[in-house]
């Protein structure tokens, strides 16, 4: 008699736990059966003003001789990096970023080419926090003997605030898509399981070519400043349980 209770009782345990385990199992099925994942992409661009620009500008001379060109170009650059600092304030940064001295060829048909002379090149890189001295700067340059300006360069140092904002919006995009998209099939988001920064630009260089910027030395010259894009992109997997 008690080997039979005995026996009952683990057949009767044994049934409760196989019927507590196909509810859950069931309910597991249920469960995934009312959810699905969907992928949704969010972009954003913010619009910035920069807060430094980049001046480069070159000394170029030419010489018979080698020793000629590179004279003529130490006393004209020195007299261009002294305005420059004059013009750009304490608070800018002038440096040397490039030096070249070359010859100068002559090519003739069915001749080994001919020195006619030589070129020296001294490129002078201007950063400064200041766009208000813009003008100013390039007129030293022209008028203290510089010879080749490249262009400007604007670009953003103090990048955070605009990234910050950029990344906020694109998640909220993305977010709100979806949303839509999880309305549209009849349900709600409830869990976002994935969340990527797929990329961050940071906001182009626009360049302004500065023939016109050696043309009139008698005339100030204008720089307009225009704003730099700061794009983000954000991609995110969200859980939609299906009503």
């Amino acid at each position: 008699m008690k080997r039979l209770l005995t026996t009952t009782l683990l057949i009767t345990l044994a049934l409760t736990a196989a019927s507590v385990l196909y509810a859950q199992e069931t309910k597991t099925t249920d469960t995934a059966k009312r959810q699905t994942r969907i992928t949704v992409g969010g972009d954003a661009i913010v619009q910035t003003q920069p807060d430094t620009a980049i001046i480069t500008i070159a000394v170029v001379t030419q010489g018979k001789r080698a020793i000629d060109a590179q004279q003529e170009n130490a006393t004209k650059t020195e007299a261009v990096v002294r305005a420059l600092k004059a013009a750009a304030g304490t608070a800018a940064e002038v440096k040397t970023s490039g030096y070249s001295l070359q010859p100068m060829r002559v090519y003739r048909e069915n001749q080994p080419p001919t020195i006619t002379g030589y070129e020296a090149r001294n490129t002078v890189t201007v950063t400064t926090s200041e766009l208000a001295k813009l003008g100013n700067v390039i007129d030293a340059a022209g008028q203290s003997g510089a010879n080749d300006i490249t262009g400007i360069s604007f670009t953003l140092r103090q990048d955070r605030p605009a990234r910050d904002r950029a990344l906020q919006e694109a998640t909220q995009e993305a977010m709100s898509k979806a949303k839509v998209i999880a309305q549209a099939l009849g349900g709600r988001v409830v869990m976002i399981a994935e969340v990527q920064e797929e990329g961050f630009q940071r906001p182009p260089q626009p360049v302004y070519q500065a023939e016109a910027f050696i043309a009139k030395r008698d005339a100030s010259t204008p720089i307009e400043i225009g704003s730099l894009d700061v794009t983000s992109r954000v991609q995110l997997v969200a859980i939609v349980e299906m009503n």
